[in-house]
């Protein structure tokens, strides 16, 4: 139900259950939260691609998977949504960039699949929502991903509504950053995409993504205090050195060769 393959210093991870719609269980959860987790081992890694097979990205939640919830205990349901948020969690935290490949629906849980990538590429024909609502639910376990991503306005229209939206609104809102006629276009610009990260330095892409998540909860005096802390500790590190220096020589940097 997942298939993984490294191409070069590129890992492709694909949701690979197409019958369902790329919903998920226990079992693709865990799958895909070990998945990202497990590049933290492969420092020659430069990019992850997180796509889906079939008509549809993901349409969230398995059928099967939500009865067993019925029976569950409060307490049971709670450890399972942490195994979800794991999930999510574990994408947002991947330590190089993420590129979420969408050729189809992204609904409910799918949607925050979307929202933790750190690019999001999509057909026009692709369509989203955030349907919890119309089950009795909400989509809290996606919420903090999604709000970090089209902001509170937009989530509580859409998560009150629980109205779908197409390709051209989720642009608009910044849940996909770029919007493509056809599946032909939306791979060559990702292949466009992966070779500009390639030629970026794989510590900065790095700093980057740690930067980010850390300044979330920091106030204006903290985050003062850690951007400066960051740039002093790059600017002297090896690849700081070896970038400015390049620039200066008017070269490649070193890292531009790895292929």
């Amino acid at each position: 139900m997942l298939e993984i393959e490294t191409v070069k210093n590129v890992r492709y991870i694909r949701m690979n259950r197409p019958e369902l719609h790329n919903a998920f269980n226990e079992e693709l959860i865990q799958k895909i939260t070990e998945s990202f987790a497990d590049i933290h081992n492969y420092p020659e890694i430069r990019a992850v691609v997180l796509s889906a097979s079939g008509k549809s990205f993901s349409a969230g939640a398995d059928l099967l998977w939500m009865q067993k919830m019925i029976h569950y205990t409060q307490a049971e349901n709670q450890k399972d949504a942490l195994c979800l948020s794991d999930m999510f969690e574990s994408i947002l935290l991947c330590p190089v960039p993420v590129i979420g490949r969408i050729q189809g629906a992204a609904l409910g849980g799918g949607a925050g699949l979307v929202a933790a990538c750190d690019f999001a590429l999509a057909v026009g024909s692709a369509n989203f929502g955030f349907t919890e609502v119309k089950l009795g639910l909400i989509p809290a376990v996606i919420a903090p991903f999604v709000v970090r991503k089209i902001g509170i306005s937009a989530a509580t229209r859409y998560f009150l509504s629980g109205e779908r939206f197409d390709a051209s609104e989720a642009l608009r809102l910044g849940l996909i950053h770029e919007c493509f006629g056809c599946v032909e276009q939306l791979d060559e610009r990702m292949d466009k995409l992966l070779k500009d990260l390639s030629k970026n330095s794989p510590q900065a892409l790095k700093s980057v993504k740690s930067m980010l998540y850390q300044l979330d909860d920091l106030s204006w005096k903290e985050k003062r205090q850690k951007t400066t802390e960051l740039i002093a500790a790059l600017r002297v590190s090896v690849e700081g050195q070896e970038g400015l220096t390049a620039f200066l020589e008017k070269r490649p940097p070193s890292w531009q060769t790895i292929s």
